[in-house]
């Protein structure tokens, strides 16, 4: 893609122009980071740790063929009149455990690890009007990333890094389940459980802060380095996410972020996968494009045995959706989590 082009030259084209403040983050406040739901956002200073958990649940519901929604009857048609589809989904639930770990060796290198486990639940309609569900679980894509500082203003308040990550393909791709088909088949792609590939995590982040409003963005990549053992590879992936944060003390800050995220249709198929059964296990309908409109809440302990420790959530709503379907749409996500730096 070439704005995959545009965005890695411009992660090398910037250079660190300034000298790094060594104060830590923490002595910023609840807005020296950003809403729960952005990643690799912040860097730490030298010999800092933080550690993290997140839980994020996304629920889908419904079809959507390009910017119009689709009912299930016109995905399957009836025993007289056949649609595309044998099976159509209805709904989907997505939840998602995440263990996060940071460690900054050096005021210009933060290091991240983050490991999840992944939780699927998609319900079906068939042709001759008979519901059933399927589920897959377990671990995901575990990721490494290294956040570098590329540019810090001397008073600290205009923050530049890189982000430069692999994703791992420890998710299960053969994840299985009983349908009224077949007894322990074959999952489409979206109830997979990772990529199945090394997928490169190139972005750039910034923040900048005032003294009671924040603000930053984030443009990330998803880059898709080879087809894996099923003989696909999954669409490459680009988000932009901008915020603007609000304190209202030291300790509590809210937040509104508007994200874009562009991605592509599969590559390859699945031969166990009969791209005819199911839209979600045709490749030609995993691509689209998506925004979501999201309001945040951040509250950092200041005192007492708790201080340190992070509390936070973000409730995102879809605003804007156009898939190359029919495909499922995303109607919300919730996202809470709690940090601690030492």
């Amino acid at each position: 893609m070439k704005v995959q082009i545009i965005a890695i030259a411009g992660l090398i084209a910037v250079h660190n122009a300034h000298a790094h403040d060594n104060a830590p983050m923490s002595s910023l406040g609840a807005s020296s980071h950003a809403p729960i739901g952005v990643m690799a956002d912040h860097q730490h200073a030298a010999g800092e740790w933080m550690l993290s958990y997140r839980y994020m649940d996304m629920t889908m519901k419904g079809m959507r063929e390009g910017g119009d929604s689709v009912t299930s009857a016109e995905i399957t048609g009836t025993m007289m009149s056949p649609g595309d589809y044998m099976v159509a989904p209805v709904s989907m639930d997505m939840s998602m455990h995440m263990l996060g770990a940071m460690y900054a060796p050096n005021d210009q290198l933060t290091l991240m690890l983050m490991l999840p486990v992944v939780e699927k639940e998609m319900k079906h309609l068939t042709r001759m009007g008979q519901g059933f569900s399927t589920s897959s679980s377990g671990l995901g894509d575990i990721s490494m990333t290294g956040l570098y500082s590329l540019y810090r203003s001397a008073d600290g308040r205009h923050r530049v890094h890189a982000n430069i990550g692999l994703s791992l393909p420890t998710g299960d791709i053969d994840a299985r389940d009983d349908t009224p088909a077949m007894a322990n088949a074959k999952l489409p792609y979206a109830m997979q459980l990772g990529s199945g590939s090394v997928d490169l995590l190139p972005g750039v982040s910034y923040q900048g802060f005032g003294d009671s409003v924040s603000w930053g963005g984030q443009v990330s990549l998803v880059v898709r380095s080879d087809y894996n053992d099923n003989d696909y590879r999954l669409g490459n992936r680009l988000k932009f996410s901008g915020w603007v944060a609000r304190s209202y003390s030291r300790a509590l800050s809210v937040s509104i972020r508007l994200a874009h995220e562009v991605w592509e249709d599969i590559d390859g198929a699945d031969p166990e996968l009969n791209p005819m059964m199911v839209p979600t296990a045709d490749p030609a309908n995993q691509g689209g494009e998506r925004s979501d409109l999201s309001l945040g809440l951040n509250y950092l302990f200041t005192k007492g045995q708790l201080k340190g420790h992070r509390l936070a959530a973000e409730f995102g709503q879809s605003v804007y959706q156009h898939l190359h379907g029919p495909q499922m749409e995303v109607d919300q996500t919730i996202t809470a989590g709690w940090q601690f730096a030492f």
